[in-house]
């Protein structure tokens, strides 16, 4: 072979070796989004499901006053959990002290992306759930 054509051999292996380098990153970053986005999913529809349960009437399982957080717990919405920790495949999540107008719902990946999510329900309306990804202080009610 002549040196044009090792030269031509020597960057093709190159360009190959940075593009394989290139996609493994991304694909890491689209990983640790699409955990992030699964874990908001799962906190949104727990935070509907504890919507729906403070404006069950008492008889039904809700609490005594409608609209009212400070009784739910995983067990009231439904949910089977241990150590007070839901855990599905995206993350483990837990209650935060639930009081009257507000509940905050964590969420920390299982997986080694290193992802928490917070879902704060301040009402029984689809406005009042709010979400944060990896913030940078932890929120509160």
């Amino acid at each position: 072979m002549g040196q044009q054509q090792l030269l031509l051999l020597v960057l093709g292996i190159v360009i190959v070796g940075l593009a394989v380098v290139v996609g493994i990153q991304a694909f890491g970053e689209n990983q640790k989004k699409a955990n992030a986005d699964a874990m908001v999913n799962d906190g949104v529809r727990i935070a509907s499901d504890i919507q729906a349960w403070a404006l069950k009437p008492q008889a039904f399982g809700g609490p005594s006053t409608s609209g009212d957080f400070s009784g739910v717990s995983f067990e009231a919405i439904g949910y089977s959990v241990s150590s007070n920790t839901y855990t599905n495949l995206n993350a483990s999540y837990g209650l935060g002290t639930p009081a009257a107008a507000c509940v905050m719902i964590s969420g920390t990946s299982l997986s080694p992306n290193d992802n928490n999510v917070y879902v704060k329900v301040e009402g029984t309306r689809p406005e009042d759930i709010t979400t944060e990804v990896n913030p940078t202080s932890v929120p509160t009610c």
